[in-house]
């Protein structure tokens, strides 16, 4: 059996530790996710959702507990493991879309190849044209992203974070800025991706109609997971 995507047991986070106002806002979180497992994360404002998500995303460590992330416990790693983990594992999407303003749509997706060997090749903007292609954005390609709408600057967000091939992409509410017709067009994108590619998904939204059409919802309350859907 394949190892799962993303593995955390026991998991806390806390702030402020060993002060009088030392705070614990993740309160042992068990989570497991599946190569291809599209997932729904809601809860309410200060739940714990985007910590859980900044933990995931390498973002910040845990307190204690385990977090493994294709088959490789983090623990131990210093910030160059975990940033080389990030970066060939993990792709993001934010609510909004963090493109760089002075850069065409397809330098945009080519960025995060260009600091790694791997990718940094002959091919890779015709990588990044594809890539362009599969969200329907083949005719901006060569337009600056501050030419470009709402929605499709998203697109073209969801476009980049599937430039390095992750396994993983963390989705932080990317359609809480978009009226419904582009947020549906985004979240196709994402759901498009998932199929195709395999790749699993931890979509944070506050859409109940949206978390309604992935494979299952996680509930974040007061830092615990409640329930599964």
């Amino acid at each position: 059996m394949a190892e799962p995507v993303v593995c955390l047991h026991d998991v806390r986070k806390a702030f402020n530790l060993g002060l009088a106002n030392e705070t614990e806002v993740l309160h042992g979180i068990d989570l497991t996710l599946e190569r291809g497992e599209f997932c729904a994360v809601m809860g309410p404002s200060g739940s714990g959702k985007s910590t859980l998500l900044n933990i995931v995303g390498l973002l910040d460590r845990p307190t204690s507990g385990s977090l493994r992330i294709g088959g490789e416990e983090t623990g131990a790693l210093d910030d160059h493991a975990l940033t080389r983990l990030r970066g060939h594992n993990i792709g993001f999407v934010f609510q909004y879309h963090n493109l760089l303003a002075g850069f065409t749509a397809l330098e945009n997706v080519m960025m995060p190849m260009l600091g790694d060997a791997t990718f940094f090749n002959d091919g890779m903007a015709q990588r990044a044209a594809a890539l362009l292609d599969s969200v329907g954005l083949s005719k901006w390609r060569d337009s600056r992203v501050t030419e470009l709408s709402g929605g499709q600057q998203q697109r073209v967000a969801v476009a980049r974070s599937l430039a390095m091939a992750p396994p993983l992409l963390l989705a932080d509410e990317p359609t809480g800025n978009l009226d419904t017709k582009s947020a549906d067009a985004v979240f196709e994108q994402l759901r498009k991706a998932n199929r195709e590619h395999g790749m699993a998904v931890l979509f944070v939204t506050h859409n109940p109609l949206l978390a309604a059409r992935c494979d299952r919802i996680i509930h974040v309350v007061d830092g615990r997971l409640r329930s599964y859907a």
